[in-house]
């Protein structure tokens, strides 16, 4: 069989870069391949996929060589041609839509190609069906919650029934249930419509699910691994390259029982007489005792309610939380979480009191309330206001009358400490979405306010990159009992770096514990849209405490991580 798409020696340097990004690349996809491309953040990996839909060379130049054959076009054949071979579905999808209307937005390809309307109105039909987003129609793609944002941007190019769709960070901003239901929906869309799949994503144990046939893995440019998921589960490859591996398979292979998994991939596979005593043992080596929480009240929310229109968002939610306290906001996409964040600055109007060591700061302007709460928000792109990366990191102290030298000198040290110190004079424009997280996370650490929200604070990071973040936060909490509130999707992340846990749905808090307490109640985790961590499955496999396992496994993790340090 001819492959689909064809690498060979290929290599891409930008213009405005002085080393190439991609370097004699050797790749070969067939028809009808499920392949998944992942690498750390700046491995280009997403350099790939711009090559595969014409962004390169057409949008940002470069000088190519080697040779890139897609469907039978040749590298740099027009984005009109090649929208024919491939579709894409980008990692920001408000950036995808056009149409003021879902089904305007659905239909505009077909706009761009001459259909007659009645055609037009068919294809939007059946699409919508395909992708469950018929009900949205008539909405604006705007007012849609994350999974159905991706809902219709896949109606919206699978439309086009191009042979190669092209999904780039697609989990990124998703709920963990939402998670799932586009990795079966892409699964269901693959199998048919005789498509080739491509996603490029760092979530490896979310997409395997999908029954990948490939995975390829990127390191500074270049292919270091490709195999099938069984293969290359059974090594390290992972690891080296600042990839999470399943959960699961790390706590297996720190029990040195992972060759019992007749598939690496597939946990129900197991097959280990001793699992129980095993993990049991294990757990018992590295228990911890659970931290005093601090009594110094901090922030005190009484009755906040926001009304957008006639619509209530959030619905009178109360909480109170203490200095040091490291909280993490979860729910689906759409509940309020997000909005309760922007109350807090002052973002947005609400009603209801808000006390700030026992203050009323219901009155403060938005930059008085920033030097008490500093917020991160979920998309970089809407807090990036500078072109260079250092000084979009500074302009916050610039602001602020800081003086020069000190200024570089604490720039330095954050660039260091979220790894961006090799790109600090790179144009902002030429990052990564990842990479531009990492930038506005830079640029409000380093004012250091009180209380820090983080909205997705690790969505689209590499392990490495989740590592250096969650610890330097975790490092800040302890010198200086900085409050850190977290909006994540991310199960494991709960688990290993936040105290307390707060469950949101329909505009109210639902639940409120411990992070372990929350995932080990089926209640809580179905009103969440949340998802246990295979760690918690692996435990029910063995007969043993969910929570037992996971807090001995962020044990034993910390002190692997303490010895290589």
């Amino acid at each position: 069989m001819e492959p689909l798409i064809s690498f060979k020696n290929f290599t891409f340097k930008y213009d405005l870069q002085k080393n190439p990004t991609l370097k004699k690349i050797n790749l070969e996809i067939f028809p009808g391949e499920k392949v998944l491309i992942v690498g750390p953040s700046g491995s280009g990996k997403s350099t790939i996929g711009s090559c595969l839909n014409g962004i390169l060379p057409h949008l940002y130049k470069g000088e190519a060589s080697g040779e890139l054959s897609i469907a039978g076009l040749p590298f740099g054949t027009s984005i009109t041609e090649l929208s024919e071979r491939v579709s894409t579905v980008l990692q920001d999808t408000d950036g995808q839509f056009i149409g003021l209307s879902v089904a305007e937005d659905i239909a505009f390809a077909l706009e761009n190609d001459g259909l007659i309307h009645d055609e037009m109105v068919s294809k939007v039909a059946y699409w919508s069906e395909k992708t469950e987003s018929k009900s949205l129609l008539n909405h604006r793609p705007q007012d849609l919650s994350g999974g159905q944002k991706q809902r219709v941007s896949l109606a919206g190019v699978l439309i086009d029934e191009s042979p190669i769709l092209l999904f780039d960070e697609p989990l990124a901003n998703l709920d963990p249930q939402t998670c799932g239901e586009t990795i079966a929906l892409i699964k269901n869309i693959h199998e048919e419509n005789n498509v080739t799949t491509i996603i490029i994503e760092h979530r490896i144990e979310e997409v395997l699910s999908l029954g990948i046939d490939k995975i390829v893995v990127v390191n500074e440019g270049e292919i270091v691994a490709v195999g099938s998921p069984d293969e290359l589960l059974k090594t390290e490859v992972f690891r080296e390259n600042s990839l999470r591996e399943p959960l699961y398979l790390s706590a297996l292979k720190a029990v040195k029982v992972a060759d019992s998994l007749t598939n690496f991939s597939d946990l129900k596979t197991l097959d280990a007489p001793n699992l129980k005593k095993i993990l049991t043992d294990f757990t018992s080596s590295y228990k911890v005792t659970d931290k005093a929480v601090s009594k110094n009240n901090i922030l005190s929310v009484k009755n906040l309610t926001v009304n957008f229109g006639q619509h209530e968002v959030l619905k009178g939610i109360n909480l109170e939380i203490q200095e040091g306290e490291k909280i993490s906001i979860v729910g689906k996409n759409g509940v309020g979480k997000s909005t309760f964040a922007n109350a807090l600055c002052h973002f947005v109007e609400a009603s209801g009191e808000i006390l700030y060591r026992g203050q009323s700061i219901v009155n403060d302007s938005i930059s008085e309330r920033a030097a008490k709460i500093g917020y991160i928000m979920q998309n970089p792109n809407l807090m990036i206001s500078q072109n260079i990366v250092s000084d979009e990191v500074a302009s916050g102290l610039r602001l602020r009358g800081f003086d020069e030298g000190g200024i570089s000198e604490k720039v330095e040290e954050i660039l260091q400490v979220c790894g961006l110190y090799p790109f600090r004079n790179w144009p902002i424009s030429s990052l990564s979405y990842g990479q531009k997280k990492r930038v506005t996370i830079a640029s409000i650490l380093i004012l250091e306010p009180e209380i820090l929200v983080l909205d997705e604070p690790t969505a689209a990071q590499d392990l490495k990159a989740y590592r250096e973040i969650m610890d330097f936060l975790d490092q800040l909490n302890h010198r200086l009992h900085l409050t850190m509130i977290m909006i994540t999707h991310d199960m494991y992340l709960i688990t290993e770096y936040t105290d307390r846990t707060l469950v949101f749905a329909d505009g109210k808090i639902v639940a409120d514990e411990s992070p372990f307490e929350i995932l080990e109640n089926e209640n809580f985790v179905k009103m969440g849209n949340l998802s246990q961590p295979s760690l918690y499955q692996l435990a029910r496999k063995a007969d043993i405490s969910p929570i037992s396992l996971t807090k001995a496994f962020i044990n034993f993790q910390n002190q692997e991580r303490l010895k290589h340090e």
